[in-house]
């Protein structure tokens, strides 16, 4: 083989290979970094007492806005419901106002639909927030009913700044039962 040829072999790799880098230096940058969700929650001394209940966020990310759907299903009620209060984490440092909370019918999504309010409930709201202890009772004008329709209580916030979990218990007040309010169960919320 003469010199000139092995020459241009030579050449014409360098230039197969001055082309093909920067397709080959960008593969890394064009397959993107999916973080795998787990789908457990991990709960510390879980009594006999805990009930897990079901939500739904619209983000997770800190510092978003963001709509909570905090759902009461048929499952979770065992009757008429006067009154629901609900514990708010010392440490979901979120501004929350009235105006903000509601209780609605809703409509829980799946697959092929939205999670949206059908219908809002009319009820008084009180926020409480005395020595670091927040609390949200709600107060339906009629007794939210023991049928088959699903029920939430919806907060429009703006996310904390710290990322982690937060757990909110409910009590429910019966239209059969004491004057005493009752456990209904636990939601555990998710910001990253």
């Amino acid at each position: 083989m003469s010199n000139k040829v092995k020459r241009f072999l030579n050449k014409s790799k360098i230039l197969k290979f001055a082309l093909l880098s920067p397709f080959l230096i960008s593969i890394p940058f064009l397959t993107h970094n999916r973080m795998v969700k787990a789908g457990i929650e991990l709960q510390w001394d879980k009594g006999t007492g805990y009930r897990q209940l079901k939500w739904f966020q619209k983000s997770k990310g800190k510092r978003d806005r963001n709509t909570i759907f905090f759902f009461l299903r048929p499952s979770d009620r065992r009757g008429e419901l006067l009154k629901i209060s609900m514990k708010i984490p010392h440490t979901f440092k979120s501004t929350l106002k009235t105006q903000k909370l509601s209780l609605c019918q809703v409509k829980i999504g799946g697959f092929e639909s939205r999670t949206k309010c059908i219908k809002d409930v009319p009820a008084d709201i009180e926020l409480n927030d005395v020595d670091d202890k927040k609390s949200l009772d709600i107060f339906p004008y009629s007794p939210i009913p023991s049928n088959k329709d699903s029920y939430a209580v919806v907060f429009k916030v703006i996310n904390p700044k710290r990322s982690g979990l937060y757990q909110f218990h409910t009590f429910g007040q019966y239209v059969s039962s004491d004057p005493v309010s009752s456990y209904i169960g636990s939601w555990t919320i998710v910001i990253d």
